[in-house]
């Protein structure tokens, strides 16, 4: 577990009192990262951190950013250490669910009639890209200042990420929305022309190609028609950001990083909550624990292969909601709020 900043502590405690209830066998090691190493003189993925990781079997990870490491470069801020994790481990698939729970249709800034029943997942390629194409640079030529990032995917970075959309989409509705650039982008192009060919495998999941400025307007209008979406890693980045603000708090969203370790070919992934440090709110025990909460489920169901489990806590989370129980960010007027603890304990309570 590692809790990191702002909020993170908080709801990563809840989040393992609600997994060491449903599973008490799993054994789980605290340690530093992002801030709360550097605050410590250390660097922002300190090794024994990083040898802790080594030989766990997940990662409950909390959320790491200051605004005091605004400015600074990327070593020496907080969000290095994920940025080291992705990369080292190569978690290259970026799972969010994005889940509408009954009686929060009001929390959207869309009408409830638009959100009602939105449950989808947004795969994200996470390890490729423009984000991590080289040259990656800004320099002089000729006097005149340019910067260059490049973007480059290969078939095979592109054929595993869509073929794990392709599984989710296979135990799920059957429904499949590749997101692409494709009549301006040669990576896109490429993009295009895997998934079609991974498809011929999947006869009974069906796949729909969407420009990424048509599936930005598409999850405004028709929300509740997607179901999988698998895209790049600068577009996901953005369409899953998107996605999340559809449910009107990103306190109730998870997320699950995965690769694989080992000949073997082992599940392992790094469980994470996507709402930021929220360094306003931290340490008054007022923060929504649903995200993490319902990332401990993930790390249950996806390194753990602990469906029931997993599927234990989501029923629980749904039964909370449905009993009008609410955080400070979702809660009706007239109504009080449930604090961080008290809210993990209803979870608890329900399971």
């Amino acid at each position: 577990m590692l809790p990191g900043d702002g909020i993170g502590p908080e709801v990563t405690r809840a989040a393992l009192h609600v997994l060491t209830i449903v599973r008490p066998d799993v054994e789980c090691v605290e340690a530093p990262v992002g801030g709360a190493a550097l605050a410590r003189g250390l660097p922002a993925l300190p090794d024994q951190t990083r040898a802790l990781c080594d030989r766990s079997n997940a990662i409950l990870f909390g959320s790491v950013g200051l605004p005091q490491y605004e400015g600074k470069s990327l070593p020496q801020r907080p969000e290095y250490a994920l940025f080291l994790l992705r990369r080292d481990y190569e978690l290259y698939a970026n799972l969010r669910p994005v889940r509408v729970f009954a009686g929060l249709e009001d929390a959207s800034p869309l009408r409830p009639e638009i959100v009602r029943g939105i449950d989808m997942i947004v795969v994200r390629e996470l390890t490729g890209g423009i984000y991590y194409g080289q040259p990656k640079e800004q320099r002089s030529v000729g006097g005149v200042e340019e910067a260059v990032d490049t973007m480059i995917y290969r078939a095979p970075e592109i054929e595993r990420i869509v073929r794990i959309a392709f599984e989710l989409a296979r135990a799920r509705r059957k429904r499949l929305t590749s997101v692409d650039k494709q009549n301006i982008l040669e990576t896109s192009r490429l993009w295009r022309r895997v998934t079609d060919a991974i498809a011929r495998e999947y006869s009974d999941v069906r796949l729909e190609h969407l420009l990424v400025d048509t599936a930005a307007m598409q999850l405004v209008q028709r929300p509740g028609e997607f179901d999988v979406i698998v895209t790049e890693n600068m577009f996901g980045d953005i369409l899953s950001d998107e996605a999340a603000i559809l449910t009107g708090s990103i306190g109730t969203l998870p997320s699950a990083s995965l690769g694989v370790r080992g000949r073997e070919g082992r599940p392992f992934g790094l469980y994470e909550p996507i709402g930021g440090t929220a360094p306003s709110i931290a340490g008054k025990n007022v923060a929504n624990p649903t995200a993490a909460i319902l990332s401990a489920a993930m790390l249950l169901r996806h390194s753990l292969a602990d469906d029931a489990g997993a599927e234990r806590i989501e029923r629980a989370v749904d039964r909370a909601y449905a009993d009008g129980l609410r955080t400070a960010e979702l809660v009706r007027s007239g109504d009080s709020p449930l604090s961080t603890e008290a809210f993990a304990q209803a979870v608890v309570e329900r399971l």
